[in-house]
């Protein structure tokens, strides 16, 4: 413990020099940036602005990309709130309820509690990473194909159980999403399939495109529809901040979502995707008043806001501490790092204790730049919701078209960004949730990489999924969600069997 905080005292040296809190202040704020675009998200931030770090050293270096990374997280929250549009797909969830709020006038509120969640959140995970990094990380290698493929099913499995709808129609969603990520070229084989001969489906159909669709666009088809469009909100300066009573409500799905996004982190993918998605289930499904979510509840901002932020400090728990990256991400930050002369795992902490812990202590720093540089801007934020709605809707249409063009430069990308509009609105029409889709698309390529590698170690036996022992408890863990989800359709289904049975000898009587 002693030597550990004599160690955080050297990152503190460090990371408080002004050349390091300059560089932390520019990845924040172009992190911010980067998260408010719809398509540009941080994987695309990092790698474009990579080269921009070759003329640092390694710590700074580092310290802004990373700033990159976690400013995107909590950038992606602005637009999800105010317009309906998730800025990058670890903020599909905040468009949810973050909308609702400001539907409700609550923008500013809902702005200020993704901040503070997103402060909170990244500051105890950087703790947790500080003291846990070298025996987590030795856990998450103990993960192979089986266990990473059990892990992703058991994640749609929480998300559809959690979801408040039925389970059934949630897991028809997810299963729409899986067979819309398989489109493309086969990773195993190089087969192209299902792309019925468009080019540009070779790398398979885009989140962004499809979540900005079903959200953004399917938001602004749904009111268009309207007889009398929603009146123009004009905040006033004191509902800017939350009120006591949001902050309690807030204030355990901000410690949930904080420890939830940091084991969940720690695991190999999309980490700070999933661990949003799955702390809204477990959000709704906790709370007492489950009706509320949709509509504006509080806990659907503050959980999945503090999740994805906790699962950025997670995803560095391999990469630093044994130098395996946890996903896309990660991947491109050793990628930096190793271009700057650093070799991250075991002996990075002995070797330049200067630059871990400098990178530990610059965390710190960063998570206050977010603060300081977000909560006065929420006054700013909130006033485009004063604009009218025909100016805005259109322009809001014009802001869809060029990020999800500007990620690829393929009009393809729009086209798909539209069939999922329409699909959106219909869905809506039909009372189905539209998220699962987005997490189906994210999870399918990896589910079935993760799978198929499993039957390539197991020479085709499908029993390596459930002989090893954790791949076997996580799923059986999701066999016993999806039985608690669908008992009661079966009991309805019972119920149903009974009243034919009686109605039949009824009329044998008669």
């Amino acid at each position: 413990m002693v030597e550990t905080l004599q160690n955080l005292a050297l990152g503190f040296s460090v990371a408080l020099t002004p050349g390091v809190i300059f560089y932390a202040f520019v990845g924040c704020v172009v992190g911010t940036l980067v998260g408010v675009l719809p398509g540009i998200g941080p994987l695309a931030g990092i790698s474009l602005l990579l080269p921009a770090t070759f003329g640092l050293d390694a710590t700074r270096a580092i310290v802004m990309l990373a700033g990159i990374y976690y400013g995107a997280m909590y950038g992606g929250s602005t637009t999800s709130i105010l317009m309906r549009i998730p800025g990058e797909a670890a903020s599909v969830m905040t468009c949810i309820d973050g909308y609702a709020m400001a539907r409700k006038g609550r923008a500013g509120a809902a702005l200020a509690i993704a901040a503070v969640g997103s402060y909170v959140a990244g500051t105890v995970s950087v703790v947790a990473l500080m003291f846990l990094a070298p025996p987590l990380a030795a856990f998450a290698l103990r993960f192979g194909p089986p266990e990473y493929f059990a892990l992703l099913v058991l994640g749609l499995l929480v998300l559809a159980y959690m979801s408040g709808g039925s389970m059934l129609k949630a897991l028809a969603m997810a299963a729409l999403g899986l067979l819309l990520g398989m489109i493309g070229i086969d990773q195993m084989t190089g087969y192209f399939r299902f792309a019925y001969g468009v080019v540009e489906l070779g790398d398979g159909i885009g989140v962004v495109p499809v979540a900005v669709g079903l959200f953004g666009l399917a938001e602004i088809l749904a009111t268009a529809g309207l007889a009398t469009p929603p009146a123009v909100i004009k905040p006033k300066l004191r509902e800017l901040l939350p009120s006591r009573q949001e902050w309690r409500q807030s204030a355990w799905p901000i410690g949930r979502g904080t420890v939830l996004g940091f084991l969940i982190g720690i695991v190999p993918g999309s980490a700070h995707i999933i661990s949003s998605f799955v702390s809204y289930a477990i959000e709704r499904r906790l709370s007492k008043h489950p009706e509320e979510f949709g509509r504006g509840a509080v806990a659907g901002v503050a959980g999945p806001e503090s999740a994805n932020n906790s699962a950025t400090s997670g995803a560095f728990v391999p990469m630093l501490a044994l130098g395996v990256p946890s996903g896309p991400i990660p991947a491109v930050m050793l990628a930096a790092m190793m271009v700057h002369g650093v070799s991250p795992g075991p002996l990075l902490i002995k070797q330049q204790p200067e630059l871990f812990w400098g990178f530990i202590a610059s965390m710190y720093v960063g998570n206050v730049v977010l603060l300081i540089l977000n909560l006065p801007l929420v006054g700013v934020f909130v006033n485009l919701l004063r604009v009218p709605y025909p100016v805005l809707y259109p322009s809001i249409l014009v802001f869809c078209v060029l990020g999800v063009y500007a990620v690829n430069g393929s009009v393809v990308d729009v086209w798909i960004m539209l069939a999922m509009g329409a699909l959106g609105y219909v869905l809506r029409k039909l009372d189905f949730e539209t998220a699962p889709i987005v997490l189906g698309v994210i999870l399918a390529p990896m589910i079935e990489m993760a799978f198929r590698q499993s039957l390539a170690m197991s020479d085709g036996q499908y029993a390596i999924l459930v002989t090893r022992p954790i791949a076997g408890t996580l799923l059986a863990v999701g066999g016993v969600l999806a039985l608690l989800g669908l008992k009661p359709l079966v009991a309805r289904g019972l119920d149903w069997r009974a009243r034919l049975a009686l109605a039949g000898k009824g009329e044998e009587r008669l």
